[in-house]
């Protein structure tokens, strides 16, 4: 019996991949796929378990389904993700909205879940999370211009902040000719921007019978009928002289580089397990730099990880003046049960944390002020994303900008712009940190 199945993904687009192959699978079964869960036979929520905001987040979402069975609007919540992986035994106890579980190494086994569900079950799959499907048919849910190609599963990295490993298992690499297959779909679907991901994609192919590289893929997906093709996320000590070459060299890369780097003092860096110093890092954005003017880089920072004091959130501000670096996004610590760091001692007060992550998230902005002060004037390609009632224009993305993560540009047209267009925009203003201006005919 074919039944109403709602999908909720939650967290980032390395899960969203995920929940697109589990709506695939149901739709392959018979079943209608939503993302409405109002009136739905099951609801399937795929959660993040990753830091303490974003369990609140799940748990706040199973509560609100809960409240929609009681009303009678949904039949059965299945709980899938990071969250169930990692809390199976607390959700039992202590969310009883849940009808049923599914692991990380279960996401394959939704359709015989939801069917167990509607059976009058209460199904729980946790399969082997070293060993997930990853090569299945997706149902695409970003905009028809925009799709994410997951080059990889899990980490191996082992940071110490880090539950990552501990849900997703170690790092796997899928084949080249399955995700050249996948990628020759989207582009014939007319995908024009391409987003690679994993958790760590310049490790890829290192761990696969026939080594291969991330620099020997991106050569293959240049081939296809791609736009713009960006990359998510670098980790600084993998990124090899080859690698800086291809991204410098095949126009369709784009010079947008998001590379978590999490700190910069010695002393921290190696406190996370990371595999760089300071002086290696200030070195790789010189050589990214002189390889590529105009490259944009982001990155990710923690502020307060245990034995991070004055002085070593003094050097960070520092560095952040020296480097100006494009895009930054800050997290407070979260001493995650199960990691290495949640047992340091030195824990820095979560006040002191938070206020640091404010002057950080100020100082950023002032950075950021000046980058986009310095693009008037200027002539960028932009990905227009349609119209803006709201706004009275229309709205789109420079290589500067990554989906959901980044600002927009707000440009004015004579006539009419489809969404998936790429157009030319002078820029003459900036608003509330986005850029605005008109097409340049």
């Amino acid at each position: 019996m074919p039944y109403k199945i709602a999908f909720i993904s939650l967290g980032c687009a390395k899960n969203l991949v995920n929940t697109e192959q589990m709506m695939a699978l149901c739709r392959a079964a018979g079943h209608t796929v939503t993302g409405d869960p109002e009136g739905a036979d099951v609801a399937v929520l795929n959660t993040c378990g990753f830091i303490e905001s974003a369990k609140s987040e799940a748990i706040d979402h199973i509560i609100q389904l809960g409240e929609l069975k009681k009303a009678g609007k949904l039949k059965k919540l299945l709980v899938a993700g990071c969250l169930s992986q990692r809390y199976p035994g607390d959700i039992r106890a202590e969310l009883p909205e849940a009808d049923g579980l599914l692991g990380t190494g279960s996401y394959t086994d939704v359709v015989r879940a939801v069917e167990a569900l509607m059976a009058g079950e209460r199904p729980e799959y946790f399969s082997d999370i070293h060993r997930t499907y990853e090569d299945g048919e997706r149902l695409v849910t970003t905009p028809p211009y925009t799709a994410y190609l997951k080059i990889a599963e899990g980490c191996s990295n082992g940071c110490a902040f880090c539950i990552i490993p501990k849900l997703r298992g170690k790092y796997r690499s899928r084949s080249v000719e399955a995700l050249l297959a996948e990628a020759e779909k989207l582009a014939a679907s007319g995908v024009k921007e391409l987003i690679v991901i994993a958790q760590d994609i310049t490790r890829y192919g290192l761990d696969l019978p026939e080594k291969t590289s991330l620099a020997a893929l991106l050569r293959e997906l240049c081939k296809l009928d791609f736009h713009w093709i960006r990359l998510h996320y670098l980790y600084p000590e993998a990124i090899t002289g080859e690698l800086i070459d291809v991204i410098a060299s095949e126009p369709k890369v784009l010079h947008y580089l998001d590379i978590p780097i999490q700190h910069c003092n010695d002393g921290i860096l190696k406190a996370m397990r990371r595999r760089n110093t300071r002086a290696e890092l200030e070195e790789l954005f010189a050589r990214l730099r002189a390889a590529m003017p105009d490259v944009v880089i982001r990155t990710s920072l923690i502020c307060g990880l245990p034995g991070e004091g004055e002085a070593e959130f003094e050097e960070l501000c520092g560095f952040l003046r020296e480097q100006k670096l494009q895009r930054v996004g800050v997290f407070q610590f979260s001493p995650e049960e199960g990691t290495l760091a949640a047992a340091m001692e030195d824990q820095v007060d979560p006040d002191t944390a938070a206020r640091r992550v404010e002057l950080v998230v100020d100082l950023q902005s002032r950075i950021m002020d000046g980058y986009n002060e310095e693009r008037l004037g200027t002539v960028m390609e932009v990905l227009c994303e349609g119209f803006d009632s709201a706004e009275g224009c229309y709205t789109g993305r420079t290589y500067a900008d990554s989906v959901d993560i980044d600002g927009r540009v707000l440009f004015t047209a004579a006539g009419v712009v489809p969404a998936g267009e790429f157009v030319n925009v002078r820029i003459t203003g900036v608003s509330d940190g986005d850029l605005t201006g008109e097409i340049e005919l």
